[in-house]
């Protein structure tokens, strides 16, 4: 199948889950840790650092590569036609396929500053958060608040009362009538968009929804109150003895702010936006398209504390091949393995393939994929996730019809 016919198909696997109906998984963590080696648990320092070392190194060679990117424009064109419009159609290529690769190896920084918060780059804490802490700060990422949040998204992953992130609003908070008399105009008066806004709103989440949240708790847990920020250290996300390391984020981010700020003045907001600013918000398009997908979809559950477990909730995500192999070079297997991350969030990156593997005979239809295109898939779930029910203990997304894709089998 070609990539664009791609784009018009989900994958067999989303489609056999939909004539599926759900039953909770019946396997227990003592049976999965059973099948998953010792051995894949052990940190290797300057094997993790190693990681750094390369995304780090080819990150700087692009930056540096971008200074020719003038020249080489010239060079081209003037091979080809050499007029003003083919240098500009030649430079505008060069630089597309720079902001591309760097927004990618941006991202592959800020995904081992993921795996240094769960502390996996080494056995040695001072080390997972010095590099977590510089490279999530170079990305504007306040690194405490956010391995706070985030150690408790893994603590409470699709718990309607508990999870902190895409916490997915109910049939009350878009204020539709009960399901027993709504009727289609209702769902259409409240959710109908056109396909322009919906791209307009897909836009907003991909360029600005990972600040949004670390700001305004956007998509967040609504327990806490509107406006709760990642950079508050009084905010309640946090607990009293967590404040230092907020502040010392803080400061990083002022720190890091004042340093663009200096080197904009001395080589130029057009360098600041064609070297940094476009990068990074391609690295904020990545982040919030591969963590929207692993929790959010139309046939995965949510959970109410009656059915909720911590195994449950690791199980209800899916794992993608985002990228393919770039997916798996330079993401660090998040995508790819993210179920077994979530049950062993202390494994090493480079052996979550291996764990997967393993889990994968024990928990059998249990184990969730999605060949789908991601691209597809991003404005599939987009459009179709919509809101669950107020009740019940076991809740899947409903669509703007008010339907939902899957149903908790009968007992």
């Amino acid at each position: 199948m070609s990539f664009f016919s791609s784009l018009f198909h989900d994958g067999p696997e989303y489609e056999r889950r939909k004539k599926t109906p759900f039953v909770p998984p019946k396997v227990t963590l003592s049976e999965i840790r059973a099948v998953v080696p010792k051995h894949l648990h052990d940190k290797n320092t300057a094997k993790g650092l190693s990681f750094i070392v390369r995304d780090g190194t080819l990150a700087f060679l692009s930056y540096k590569l971008a200074a020719h990117i003038p020249r080489a424009s010239l060079f081209i064109a003037t091979r080809v036609h050499n007029t003003a419009l083919a240098r500009s159609v030649v430079s505008g290529i060069l630089w597309s396929i720079h902001w591309q690769c760097q927004g990618i190896l941006f991202t592959s920084l800020w995904c081992l500053a993921h795996e240094a918060s769960h502390g996996n780059i080494s056995p040695r804490r001072w080390i997972n958060d010095a590099v977590g802490f510089f490279l999530h700060t170079l990305l504007l990422v306040p690194y405490f608040p956010w391995k706070s949040s985030h150690s408790a998204h893994h603590k409470a992953t699709v718990s309607l009362e508990r999870d902190v992130n895409y916490v997915p609003p109910t049939r009350s908070d878009f204020k539709l009538p009960p399901e027993p008399i709504a009727h289609p105009r209702d769902y259409q008066d409240i959710l109908e968009e056109t396909p322009i806004y919906t791209f307009y709103r897909m836009f907003l989440m991909q360029t600005l929804g990972l600040m949004a949240y670390l700001a305004f708790n956007t998509r967040g847990s609504p327990r806490y109150p509107p406006g709760t920020s990642h950079f508050d250290p009084h905010s309640l996300l946090f607990k009293p003895h967590e404040r230092n390391g907020i502040i010392a984020s803080d400061v990083g981010l002022i720190v890091t702010l004042a340093a663009l700020c200096w080197w904009t003045s001395i080589a130029g907001l057009g360098q600041l936006i064609r070297l940094y600013l476009v990068p990074w918000m391609l690295t904020n398009h990545w982040i919030i398209m591969l963590t929207y997908l692993h929790h959010s979809d139309p046939t995965i559950p949510y959970y109410r504390q009656k059915e909720w477990s911590f195994l449950r909730g690791a199980l209800a995500t899916v794992d993608r091949p985002l990228l393919g192999w770039i997916g798996r070079v330079f993401f660090h297997n998040v995508s790819h393995n993210h179920i077994s991350h979530h049950i062993f969030s202390d494994i090493p990156f480079y052996n979550q393939p291996e764990t997967t593997a393993c889990i994968k005979k024990v928990l059998k239809s249990d184990y969730n994929f999605d060949s789908t295109n991601t691209f597809r898939a991003l404005y599939r779930n987009f459009v179709q996730c919509e809101f669950v029910e107020d009740e019940g203990d076991i809740v899947f997304y409903k669509n703007r019809e008010g339907e939902a894709a899957r149903f908790v089998a009968e007992t």
